[in-house]
């Protein structure tokens, strides 16, 4: 079954092709309304998990409560910064080692997987060499 095109769908999709903070649906739902200020929140809502269901966009789980997305699908990582709460892309060569070592210690089948690294981002180090908490 084909999917019917959504004008709203591409918006969101085209906001987070340019986007490289991975915001949040309010976020999007801020952002895109600005264009198209009849869409809902709920709207924006349904076609993001849609998209992410799809594997068009991902969906990234991060301990927050609350769910960000990346339009990037292909096989990388993400940075959380325990102080400011950013989220970005690592630039890194793949791990995938991790991926082959896991499946041996399991009886059942891994499919893929989620790394996130945490710690402090320039700002918040800068921040904390000034003062700042530790």
């Amino acid at each position: 079954m084909a999917l019917k095109y959504s004008r709203q769908r591409e918006m969101i999709k085209e906001f987070l092709q340019k986007r490289k903070d991975h915001p949040t649906a309010d976020t999007v739902y801020e952002n895109v309304r600005m264009q198209s200020p009849n869409i809902s929140l709920g709207t924006v809502y349904r076609n993001l998990s849609l998209l992410a269901d799809l594997g068009e966009i991902k969906r990234l789980r991060l301990g927050d409560g609350t769910d960000h997305f990346d339009a990037d699908v292909s096989p990388h990582y993400h940075f959380i910064c325990n102080g400011c709460g950013c989220v970005r892309d690592l630039q890194m060569d793949g791990i995938e080692s991790i991926l082959e070592d896991a499946r041996l210690h399991f009886e059942g089948r891994i499919t893929g997987h989620m790394t996130y690294f945490y710690g402090y981002c320039s700002k918040c180090c800068d921040w904390c060499c000034q003062g700042g908490e530790n």
